[in-house]
């Protein structure tokens, strides 16, 4: 995957972009809302100058080839509603991993998380030849599970004090997937009002 060049996917709800230092301004409309961050190995940035370090240890990590922060964009508002990446990237093994995903509030079950991931497990299976997409939260994280189950990913287990966590404490993940055979179903049912059109 060629992190230095800018990627940007859409279909009839959102457009995903490169994750910008610009987009600062539009991010601190929405970050601060703590419910976002409940689960995040980090905590959530409490002010202007904790998001912005944020913000730039994202690009940066762009700019390492660690991760590939995008911008999620609502195509009704043309406003930045939240963040995503790819991660974890195995590509030579046909793998990634989707994640580091939150949205803003005032767009949270609005269907902009699921027209997101139809975009991302596009690209991955498609562009990216990926055989596996993997997914993941913290086991506490019940309406990120269920969001998981409602995109047709299959839960495969908990590792168990897998990584740090907010608080000194060691979360379990729970980890989910989807496999190519799997996408060329769900995007004809799951996904399919933004795959006839994106």
């Amino acid at each position: 995957m060629n992190f230095a060049r800018a990627i940007t996917l859409e279909n009839s709800r959102v457009r995903l972009r490169s994750l910008e230092l610009t987009d600062f301004d539009e991010l601190k409309e929405i970050a601060f809302e703590p419910a976002i961050w409940q689960f995040t190995p980090t905590p959530m940035p409490a002010n202007s100058v904790e998001l912005a370090a944020w913000l730039t240890e994202s690009v940066r990590a762009r700019e390492a080839g660690r991760r590939y922060p995008f911008a999620i964009v609502d195509r009704a508002s043309g406003r930045v509603a939240g963040t995503t990446s790819y991660g974890n990237l195995a590509l030579a093994e046909g793998r990634l991993e989707i994640g580091w995903t939150w949205l803003g509030r005032p767009y949270q079950r609005t269907g902009l998380n699921r027209a997101a991931k139809h975009l991302l497990l596009k690209y991955a299976f498609g562009e990216l030849a990926c055989e596996r997409v993997e997914l993941k939260t913290d086991v506490r994280n019940w309406p990120s599970r269920e969001a998981m189950r409602r995109l047709g990913a299959t839960e495969e287990g908990i590792l168990r004090s897998h990584m740090p966590t907010q608080g000194g404490r060691r979360r379990d993940t729970v980890y989910f997937s989807i496999l190519r055979p799997e996408w060329e179903q769900l995007r004809h049912t799951v996904f399919q009002q933004f795959d006839a059109r994106g």
